[in-house]
């Protein structure tokens, strides 16, 4: 194939970061008008890469070519001229602008003056490929998926040709995928050339031409969608077989550990987050919450777990009310409870801090007497570290320089530790790859089996629906009901997370409905005492 046909040519590049090599001589290519699914392991240096492309970065050595020519990226602005745009899997988005705003303020030769006709220009470009997006909304006021939408739309305006997509899909809802996928293919059919980061291999099977690998900063393959299998590409990502199956352990059923009624919460802004929730978690269960973001999924593991102000109602374990009391006044009644929040740097861990440090954070405050067990928390961090396969330089090494999977583990290995009976968990493998998201679900299994409650926010359907006992789903804040996992769909799911259809629709027992939110004030009085048959069908 001639220079001239591929958008993107890597040759021999490298990059490192003090001692640890990011990218090592790597040979990738991305051909005009094709979509390209780049997969690896956490730490093989996808982000790194893609870095580079987009001017964040300057590789150390090696040559970057841009339609057959060798080029010089030394920064976005430089990226931005070569037609080469990435989406963030954080949106850049000014909250309080317009969408049109928020184009137009980064428009090359836009000037200081707004122009009425910048809502018009921006209708045609989401109208030419199929996106829905009101050019006067503030952002503000949108829905993730309109976020990325927006940004998406932004590297279009200022001239994109090449499009990279980091995790695109990562909080969308099954519907909205499909249309984001949708719209790439019609961007490939104008001549746009995309490279999706993503470690979900259902959606690199279904949208991906090719799909090229990396593995511990090198290059492996680049092997053909329509040839190859989940399977074989997850032998190339970690070097062996894996097996792709999720467990679903039985347990016997038990009595509700934590029960939450009439719940209802705010969120930052002041606005009702959580309205009027019911439901229960049994020990030895994985209840699953399904939601598009923003649904108040945040709002709701911070007021189980003692970190935000209830509004009204309760949430009782053995007879206590929780409601009111802080986190260590939660472990004081006799409930130890872990909390992964969706937050990981902000929330869960302290960046600057090292591993063994961040390892100690939960329970420092234990500590008889002035000093801290620096041997003990050593022992700690090195068997977590161990026990998860956390790529780190050492335990000594503060967290904000590991890759977001890792931070991950170090943050579920000390939630872990604590030997907790219920586990609240937000989104626990976002940005880890095949490899580790499985570690994560045998492990959260293994507490299962050890009878520990647990609640968990995902976003991928397909992986609720085989690890979860059973899940309920949230829409603008309100329960839309309880299914049993076993015996829904994805689709029923995704329809009732958008409130398109409400839980009788999805089709009575068939579909597996739960009637976990529906207590009786008998079953309430008696809530250690709730029955089997009173609960569920």
């Amino acid at each position: 194939m001639a220079a001239t046909d591929y958008a993107i040519e890597f040759r021999d590049i490298s990059k490192s970061f003090g001692s640890v090599a990011a990218n090592k001589n790597i040979n990738l290519n991305l051909k005009k008008g094709e979509i390209l699914a780049l997969l690896g392991e956490n730490g093989s240096g996808k982000t790194t890469l893609m870095n580079m492309l987009s001017g964040i970065y300057t590789p150390d050595s090696g040559s970057i070519f841009v339609d057959g020519k060798k080029v010089v990226i030394s920064s976005p602005d430089d990226a931005g001229k070569l037609g080469i745009g990435m989406v963030h899997q954080h949106f850049k988005l000014i909250e309080k602008f317009t969408a049109a705003d928020n184009i137009w303020i980064g428009k090359k030769g836009s000037g200081l003056v707004l122009k009425k006709d910048r809502y018009k220009q921006i209708e045609q470009i989401a109208s030419k490929f199929g996106f829905e997006l009101d050019p006067y909304k503030v952002v503000a006021n949108m829905s993730v998926s309109e976020k990325q939408t927006l940004e998406i739309i932004k590297v279009l305006c200022y001239g994109a040709k090449v499009i990279i997509l980091d995790e695109p899909t990562a909080v969308l809802t099954v519907q909205e995928t499909k249309k984001l996928f949708d719209v790439c293919r019609k961007m490939k059919e104008s001549g746009h050339s995309i490279i999706i980061i993503t470690h979900k291999l259902n959606e690199v099977m279904e949208i991906s031409d090719r799909v090229a690998v990396l593995r511990k900063g090198e290059y492996i393959d680049t092997v053909e969608s329509a040839t190859t299998s989940e399977l074989k590409l997850t032998e190339l990502m970690v070097g062996r077989k894996v097996d792709l199956k999720i467990e679903r352990a039985v347990m016997e059923k038990t009595k509700p550990l934590l029960e939450v009624r009439d719940l209802s919460v705010n969120s930052d802004e002041g606005s009702l987050a959580v309205d009027n929730m019911s439901f229960y978690i049994r020990g030895g269960e994985i209840l699953g919450v399904a939601g598009i973001a923003g649904s108040g999924q945040k709002e709701l593991c911070e007021a189980i777990t003692g970190l935000r102000k209830v509004n009204s109602g309760k949430i009782v374990h053995k007879g206590v009310n929780l409601v009111g009391k802080s986190a260590k006044k939660i472990s004081a009644a006799g409930i130890a409870m872990s909390f992964i929040p969706e937050d990981r740097l902000g929330m869960g861990l302290a960046p600057s801090l090292s591993v063994s440090d961040n390892i100690i954070l939960k329970d420092y405050s234990d500590t008889k007497g002035i000093f801290v067990d620096r041997k003990k928390a050593k022992q700690e961090a090195t068997d977590i570290v161990k026990m998860l396969e956390i790529a780190t330089p050492s335990i000594e090494t503060p967290v904000r320089r590991l890759s977001g999977g890792n931070v991950q583990k170090v943050l579920l290995g000390r939630e872990i530790k604590a030997n907790p009976n219920v586990l609240i968990t937000a989104y626990p493998v976002r940005g880890l790859d095949i490899n580790s998201s499985y570690m994560i679900y045998n492990i959260l299994n293994e507490q299962k089996k050890k009878g520990v409650g647990i609640l968990f926010i995902g976003e991928d359907l397909d992986v609720m629906l085989a690890l979860c006992d059973k899940i309920m789903v949230m829409c603008h804040g309100k329960l839309q009901g309880v299914v049993h996992a076993d015996r829904t769909t994805k689709e029923q799911i995704g329809l009732m997370m958008t409130g398109a259809i409400s839980l009788a629709e999805v089709g009575g027992k068939k579909a597996g409905i739960a009637k976990d939110s529906a207590f009786t004030e008998e079953e309430w009085e008696e809530a250690t005492d709730m029955s089997e048959g009173s609960n569920e069908t």
